[in-house]
Parts: structure tokens; C-alpha cells; sequence
């Protein structure tokens, strides 16, 4: 049987992103600026790990824990936010609450309604009220963990490639981790632990792409020496476009299932992979590629004899300019 390789695209377009990165550039930037300004006007809708409140471990002593019904049954109290995570064991759930309003006696309140609600055949195992100082730690790891992880892959592009295409890398990861955050100022989805985490995996997903598109950069230098710098760029984003796209939207197929049947638990964290893919598509060739345009990339640094020029592949890229 014979099988033919599945594509979205041709594998040899001829599409002249170079000539269009102004477009790009000013529409990222206002992308960036909105973001910045939306989470300065409306700010985040932080989720219980960042606000501080009430965390309880439960177990179902009589088997796996029926989540809905338990979702259904404490969202009634009138507690507030309530979220529901099942871990380990299917019969192992944490049930957390927003924090109540007054002190210690009201979020003990809160625990006795939580538990004469369920009544019998749970065993409490963990009870601990978060408190503001908690919550505030939590965020701002948070917040270094992104920076270490942004810092990490600057380190590692630089030592890979040049210094160059890690500034290049960095500038479009920094553009889809600022609109990602600037899409949750604007529509107000909870920003919890698994939004953080869904922020790191994007950047992991777009620093893959980028590098996918730069290897190409390079391979391409090595061979065409006296092409044209932003053709070979739009060569090698072009050798690249077919694999960069039909990734992006097989993970987005397995995302959208995700988040229509995932459930509530990963709804935030499967909608923020929805957007990062396709910002993170979108950066890694019109941001990250057009933007070593302006670095003064050193051509010598990659110079290898390994390779004859292509007078073939330098006439497809020059047919490139009239895309």
C-alpha cells in the first residue's frame, strides 16, 4: 500500500514574508501594547492560588469520587469560587475555596458547611487555609519561573546558533507569553498554577518551531553564500512552511478536544495552549525570522565547504520577491 504525505499547504511556496514584515512588526506591537495596557486597566482574574483560601484533600472511601455531582454539591453553599482536581488515586480529590470573607472563624465555618455537605464516607486528610503571604510566594515563583525559562533558552539559543537568533527567539517568545497574559486581562478566564504552566509550555512549543525555522537559516547560509540575506530568509521560511503548519494544526486538533471534553479541571489550561499555538506559529515566522534582518547576522560564523551553491534554489528565491 502506498502512502502519500499529508500537507495543508504546498511544500514549495513562494510566499515573500520578508517584504511583509512591517505589517508584522506593527502588528505585533500593538499587540503588545494593548496587552500590556489591558493588564494594566483591568488586571487578572487570579484563581484561588494566587488569592489565598481554603485547600481540603479528600478521599472517597467508597471508590472513585464522582466529581460533578461533588462540584454541583459544593457550588451551592454559596462559598464562592470552588474548584475540584482530582490527583493520584481517582478516589483522591482537592477541593479548594476561595477565601471567606472575616477571620479564622469564618474560614472554619466555611470547612464544617464543606463537610456536613458530603457527609459520611470521605476521609479528610489534609485541611490548610493559604493566606495572602502564601498566595503572593506562589506568584511570583510564578513569575521566575517564566523568567528563568525565557533566560534558559536565550542561554541556549545563543550557544546553539549566535547571539543573534537568541535575541530573535526571546523577542517573540516575550511577544506570545505579554498577549497571552494580555488575552486573560481581556476576557477575565481565571489565571491560576495551570495557566502558568500552560504559559511555559507555550514557550517550549514556540522556542521548538523558531529553532525548527533557524536550523533551516542555517543550513541555508551554509550553502548560499552570496544570496541575499532576506531572500535566503524567505527561503528558509518558506522550506519550513509546510512542516511548521501542519504541526501546529494537528496539536491544535488535540487541544480543541481538550478543551470541549477535558472538563473543567484543564478548560483555562487547554484554552491558553489554544492561543499560544497559534500566536506562537504566527511569531515564530513572521517576528522571530524577519527580525534577524536587523541584527547584522555574521555570515562567516556558519561558513563550511560541505555544500555547493544552488543556482536552482537562488532562482526560486528571487521568484520569491514578486509573491
Amino acid at each position: 500500500m502506498k502512502f502519500f504525505p499529508v500537507r495543508l499547504i504546498p511544500a514549495t511556496t513562494k510566499i515573500d514574508f520578508l517584504r511583509r514584515r512591517t505589517v508584522f512588526f506593527i502588528f505585533s506591537a500593538l499587540l503588545v501594547l494593548s496587552s500590556l495596557s489591558l493588564y494594566a486597566i483591568n488586571g487578572l482574574s487570579y484563581g484561588i492560588d494566587f488569592k489565598g483560601g481554603i485547600m481540603i484533600e479528600v478521599r472517597d472511601t467508597r471508590g472513585p469520587a464522582d466529581i460533578s455531582k461533588l462540584r454541583n454539591d459544593l457550588g451551592a453553599l454559596g462559598l464562592g469560587e470552588v474548584s475540584l482536581q482530582e490527583f493520584g488515586e481517582p478516589s483522591d480529590v482537592l477541593i479548594r475555596i476561595q477565601k471567606q470573607e472575616g477571620d479564622e472563624t469564618a474560614q472554619n465555618v466555611a470547612v464544617g458547611l464543606v463537610k456536613s455537605t458530603l457527609g459520611e464516607g470521605y476521609d479528610y486528610r489534609r485541611t490548610e487555609f493559604v493566606g495572602p503571604k502564601v498566595s503572593d510566594e506562589l506568584f511570583w515563583d510564578g513569575l521566575m519561573a517564566i523568567a528563568l525559562a525565557l533566560g534558559g533558552i536565550l542561554v541556549y539559543i545563543w550557544f546553539r546558533f549566535e547571539w543573534q537568533f537568541g535575541i530573535g527567539a526571546i523577542i517573540a517568545l516575550s511577544h506570545d507569553v505579554i498577549s497571552t497574559i494580555g488575552l486573560f486581562a481581556l476576557i477575565q478566564h481565571e489565571f491560576n498554577l495551570a495557566t502558568v504552566a500552560a504559559v511555559l509550555t507555550i514557550a517550549g512549543y514556540s522556542i521548538n518551531d523558531t529553532v525548527v525555522v533557524f536550523d533551516r537559516v542555517r543550513e541555508n547560509m551554509r550553502k548560499y553564500k552570496t544570496m541575499d540575506f532576506s531572500d535566503l530568509l524567505n527561503l528558509s521560511i518558506n522550506d519550513t512552511l509546510s512542516r511548521t503548519t501542519l504541526t501546529s494544526f494537528t496539536t491544535l486538533l488535540a487541544l480543541v478536544a481538550l478543551y470541549i471534553f477535558g472538563g473543567e479541571i484543564i478548560r483555562d489550561f487547554a484554552f491558553a495552549m489554544i492561543w499560544g499555538i497559534v500566536i506562537g506559529t504566527y511569531s515564530s515566522i513572521c517576528v522571530a525570522v524577519p527580525a534577524l534582518l536587523y541584527f547584522n547576522v555574521r555570515r562567516d560564523g556558519f561558513d563550511s565547504n560541505d555544500e555547493p551553491q544552488d543556482d536552482a534554489a537562488i532562482a526560486r528565491a528571487n521568484v520569491n520577491k514578486g509573491a
